[in-house]
């Protein structure tokens, strides 16, 4: 481990001269990568600093018990030993975590696709659900949402809403809610008390910055249209939504949540850029979960990730068979624990990858 740590120091050191570099602070791009890693690297760079010290002090600890010539500096160090020997192992796992290959995405912001799936009326509700689960989990985190578009159920919740989330590290705790979520209750408009099940798919996609995606706007298809649902005066009578067609995929992504036309054509071309960077990601999520055998962040939409069973108060997240008698709880937003446990569950699969590197 301490090889590794080695190679880590001098990458650090590396990027701090690094970023003080001229040409490096004039390119914007590169500089955020470099500081973003800077940041990273200082993190393990400090617990190194303290695996090191306490493997000093148990050398010392040693050298003094094995003299003996002080009984009292010898059960000094016979404590201090027993401590130092009782921290290691666990500030070892903590390095070993922290050393785990950062993925580059986690720290996007995201567009949020909730789609109402099999179920009528009761899936458009239950979407509506997880859009508040959502918002209320973002606000929790300190992150920021806003609507970019929808279409709103006619009983209630959504046939579909995108919305966008800003913060830190939006994607890294996101995207394991990509697929196909599941309901089980009486539906409001269920009159003999008979449990249905409705269905949702979320989708995910990390925001991409316009040099992660360059669209040639000559394949692009523009065309306006009125504002439908609320939104004042201006609803149904200027043509400020915004359609955006990429000819080559066929890819779609319209805005009418902004009175202005140019606000709505900016989010609609930030929702097709983002969904033309997720189709290559996709492509290597599925090579690195064909290696890897995992499905806790393939993001496949077609997977039944989650359960959510009201009769019952529980909630089922399926790839790691993890059941919450918690359901009240959760659809409030606190899906803390759950993605705390998929991203241990992810961690753990990539230790194993790196198991024999250290």
């Amino acid at each position: 481990m301490l090889d590794k740590l080695r190679i880590v120091r001098q990458r650090y050191d590396e990027v701090s001269d690094l970023i003080i570099q001229p040409d490096i602070i004039t390119d914007q791009q590169r500089y955020i990568k470099l500081h973003k890693e800077y940041k990273d690297l200082g993190g393990v760079v400090a617990l190194a600093e303290t695996y090191k010290t306490l493997l000093n002090n148990i050398e010392e600890a040693k050298e003094i018990i094995a003299d003996a010539s002080d009984p009292e500096m010898t059960e000094m160090a016979k404590m201090e030993l027993e401590e130092a020997m009782s921290k290691i192992p666990v500030l070892e796992e903590e390095i070993k975590f922290r050393l785990i290959p950062k993925d580059p995405e986690d720290a996007k912001n995201v567009m949020v696709e909730v789609r109402a799936g099999t179920g009528g009326d009761e899936a458009s509700i239950f979407a509506g659900d997880l859009y508040r689960m959502y918002t209320k989990f973002a606000a929790d985190k300190g992150w920021k949402t806003s609507v970019v578009d929808m279409s709103e159920g006619t009983s209630g919740g959504f046939k579909e809403i995108i919305f966008g989330i800003e913060g830190e590290d939006v994607y890294g705790d996101m995207k394991f809610e990509a697929g196909v979520h599941r309901v089980q209750r009486v539906p409001q408009t269920e009159t003999q008390g008979r449990v249905h099940t409705s269905a949702a798919t979320v989708m995910v996609l990390p925001e991409a910055e316009e040099f992660d995606v360059q669209i040639d706007m000559k394949d692009v298809r523009i065309d306006y249209f009125c504002s439908s649902g609320p939104g004042g005066q201006s609803v149904n009578t200027t043509y400020s939504a915004v359609r955006l067609t990429h000819t080559p995929t066929g890819l779609v992504a319209q805005c009418q949540d902004q009175k202005s036309q140019h606000k709505n054509k900016d989010k609609a071309l930030q929702v097709l850029r983002s969904r033309l960077y997720e189709l290559e990601l996709a492509k290597k999520q599925e090579a690195d979960a064909a290696k890897r055998k995992s499905m806790v962040s393939s993001g496949d939409r077609s997977a039944k990730i989650r359960t959510y069973n009201y009769p019952q108060g529980r909630v089922t997240e399926h790839r790691i068979g993890l059941t919450l008698y918690d359901l009240q709880n959760i659809v409030n937003g606190d899906i803390h624990k759950i993605v705390e446990a998929l991203k241990l569950a992810e961690n753990t699969e990539k230790l194993k990858e790196l198991g024999e590197v250290l």
